[in-house]
This record gives C-alpha cells, structure tokens and sequence, in this order.
C-alpha cells in the first residue's frame, strides 16, 4: 500500500475556488460509495467529534441531500446540497448551502458549488474537488469557519474507515 498519498488543497483567490485533491488508497466503487451512500458518509463526514445525520439523500439530478452536522452536545448545523449532475462512478456536481432541518436555506451563510471527480490511480482513487464561489466574502467566510482543518479531518476518517468496508 502506498504511503504518502496525495493531499493538496489550495485556495484561489482570484478565481473565487477552492480546490481539493485527496487520494485515498481503496478502489474507485468503493471511495465513490462513501462519498454517495448515506451510511457510509454519516461515518465519516465532518471533523470529530461531529457526526453527520442523514436525513434524505436523493443521488440524482434535481435530487439532494440533507444533513445535521451534530455535535457532542446534541447541537445541530444543517446543510442542504441539491445536485446539478451525476455521472455515476465518474463525477458529480451539487450546490452546498446550509439550510434548517427541512432544506430552508440560510442566506446569509456561504453558498458554493461543488464539482467533485473521481478518477482510479493503480489501485488506489483520486478525488478532486472544486468548490466555487460567487463572491469572495462567502470563500473567505468558510476559510475562516475552520473548512481546511475540519473537511481535513473528515478525510482522514475516511482514510481509517474504507479498510473495514472493503
């Protein structure tokens, strides 16, 4: 098994995005059932001791997916993420929003879209992730909020969870 997978993440101001790469030494299906299947993604999304909590996940165009992000006192931060594509096994795009329990979104909160790639590398799966903003304010704001460090974390979860998966 390789070691030294490859994680980079960067910010770019200019272009109002924030691009993610992150290799994860599983195959392809099965990096691309954790990031589609809710039982599997509220196992590992978000940074501990967070837990997400599904509430509808609906992989297809049009369709979306509502989640709690709840922390150790039973607080709850809602996000809502309607998908614009889905290329099974290939790629998928979804507007990410955070919203109440029922998908209302919360405007005056970051708003971004996610183009999220998958591609095999030998036996192992790279994903790569871009999230784009409208305005810099909103990229600027999730920095702020601890996005490297937590979607880091979740990472790293996952890392330690798809070798029981396989």
């Amino acid at each position: 098994m390789k070691n030294n997978l490859i994680f980079d993440f960067s910010v770019d101001k200019e272009n109002k995005r924030i691009v993610v790469k992150r290799e994860f030494a599983a195959g392809l299906n099965l990096v691309w059932d954790a990031y589609t299947k809710s039982d599997i993604l509220d196992q590992w999304w978000g940074p501990k001791p967070w837990k997400a909590r599904t509430k509808e996940l609906d992989l297809r165009p049009g369709g979306h997916w509502i989640y709690a992000m709840v922390g150790p006192n039973g607080e709850e931060h809602w996000s809502t993420n309607l998908f614009k594509t889905v290329n099974v096994h290939k790629n998928f795009t979804r507007i990410d929003s955070f919203s109440d329990a029922n998908g209302n979104l919360i405007k005056d909160l970051p708003q971004s879209q996610w183009e999220v790639n998958f591609s095999s590398i030998n036996e192992n799966t790279l994903v790569e992730c871009h999230i784009i903003f409208e305005e810099l304010a909103q990229l600027e704001t999730l920095v702020k909020m601890g996005f490297k460090e937590g979607f880091s974390q979740g990472m790293k979860q996952l890392d330690e969870l798809l070798p029981s998966l396989k």
